[in-house]
């Protein structure tokens, strides 16, 4: 296969994890869905902060980066590098939408990048040969999960997250105690049911309700076609060792958990369950103004929370958490958020051994310096990182908790849906049928057995 076919091959790919989810910006493949991204993107040719050639010896670090918002930051925070150590680092940074074919025309070149991103399986095929195997190394011991790492079939470690986002059930905890529960109380699955439901049985009492309303129409119903059938597919993907590309068919396990959790979601809301599919609802405004416990949604929401003055909720930070989605599986109170990413670091292995040196000593410095870590922080949100500097988001300070207190990720299994679209409206309407009184058999087709008539349709 050639070059530019392969350049191809992963442009595709890359292109399709864009639909799925992102790292704060609408470039980044595998994060959040396009219809979750709030915020907008710069476009730009590549920037250049050209610096001195490295003394011999040295070694010297090319970055080619991923994230066009970052790139001022970047060279900024290269210069200082450079000041400190003495170091050269150069920062490239692609233009929107173009990585794929910037890194392909790049590495045809003589100093090629150093450091530069795969992000997911058919990035490990396309350039494994290019990857040096970061175990063991300094940075790679700076990991605090190694729930964002890329191998390739030999295991060999291709790529390691810098960033990442997460999901899981946003707690107002001020509410929680004015009801008389708190956070520690909430441990799996039973916990949460036992607290919930007292909340909801007394939501007159109280005036507010357990949950905010499950919205089935299309500005809602990706947070359970996509993120709550997350759990399923995460825990089958676990159970099989760990997908690395899509498979053909699905077992039924894990669907009576589905079920238990989204029974919990839509009986302890303030909106009957046969409403659900009716647009209008808005579980964030139903949030902000203090009209439920909880909400399932992600770490993108804070700003919209806390200090949106569009949305005018301005929420107390310190009433605020986000806790794991427990839905009743075997040692889940060991589970963490639901996190991924697409945005992974790889190092050149055919670089000179001083560069490929100089730039693991430049990554290990943004993860664990004051400077670093305040830079990674700002413009990437939390890092998988034992030195990770707090954010103001506190849903990221929660995934990073749960990290480093060795919980598991749940990472975002849903990367792999064959014909994303068309087999989440199935399984949304199965839902819909659901709620109206329907047979939850209709849920159990659309999962199972539409995975596999979609990957036939994208697999022939």
């Amino acid at each position: 296969m050639t070059k530019k076919l392969l350049a191809l091959v992963l442009a595709l790919s890359m292109a399709m994890a864009m639909l799925l989810a992102g790292c704060t910006s609408q470039q980044n493949p595998g994060s959040n869905p396009p219809e979750q991204t709030k915020s907008g993107e710069q476009t730009q040719a590549p920037a250049d902060n050209t610096a001195d050639p490295a003394p011999a010896g040295t070694g010297s670090v090319y970055w080619l980066n991923f994230k066009p918002e970052a790139d001022a930051a970047l060279q900024q925070i290269a210069k200082d590098y450079t000041a400190e150590t003495g170091v050269p680092v150069k920062v490239v940074t692609a233009a929107s939408g173009n990585y794929s074919p910037t890194l392909t025309a790049e590495m045809d070149k003589s100093g090629a990048p150093t450091l530069f991103v795969v992000g997911n399986a058919a990035g490990v095929q396309t350039w494994k040969d290019y990857c040096y195997d970061l175990k063991g190394t300094k940075i790679f011991n700076e990991l605090s999960t190694d729930s964002f790492n890329l191998l390739d079939e030999t295991g060999k470690v291709c790529s390691i997250g810098y960033c990442y986002e997460s999901f899981g059930i946003i707690v107002n905890k001020a509410l929680l105690e004015q009801a008389g529960h708190s956070l520690d109380e909430i441990k799996d699955f039973a916990s949460l049911k036992t607290v919930v439901e007292d909340i909801h049985a007394r939501a007159a009492e109280l005036g507010f309700d357990a949950f905010t309303s499950s919205g089935l129409d299309d500005s809602s119903s990706w947070r359970f076609s996509g993120h709550l059938a997350n759990m399923p597919l995460y825990y089958q993907s676990r159970d099989a060792g760990g997908w690395t590309e899509c498979p053909p068919t699905l077992t039924t396990d894990y669907l009576d958990n589905y079920k238990m959790i989204w029974d919990l979601y839509i009986n302890n809301s303030a909106t009957a369950p046969s409403a659900l599919a009716t647009a209008g609802l808005d579980a964030e405004a139903e949030f902000g103004t203090g009209k439920a416990v909880f909400y399932q949604n992600g770490t993108w929401e804070y700003a919209n929370l806390v200090t949106s003055d569009e949305t005018g909720y301005h929420m107390n930070p310190d009433d605020l958490a986000m806790i794991p989605i427990y839905c009743g599986v075997d040692g889940e109170d060991k589970a963490g958020l639901c996190s991924g990413t697409e945005n992974c670091w790889a190092v050149n292995a055919k670089a000179s051994q001083e560069d490929i040196d100089a730039t693991i000593d430049f990554m290990t410095w943004l993860v664990t310096s004051e400077k670093g870590t305040k830079v990674m922080a700002q413009e990437f949100g939390p890092i998988p990182y034992k030195g990770a500097a707090a954010t103001e988001n506190v849903f990221f300070n929660d995934a990073n908790e749960y990290m480093n207190a060795g919980n598991y990720t749940v990472e975002w299994a849903f990367n792999y849906t064959p014909n994303v679209d068309d087999w989440r409206a199935a399984l949304v309407q199965a839902l819909v049928q659901y709620c109206a009184g329907g047979s939850w058999d209709n849920v159990v087709t659309a999962f199972q057995a539409g995975w596999a008539t979609q990957y036939q349709a994208a697999n022939g």
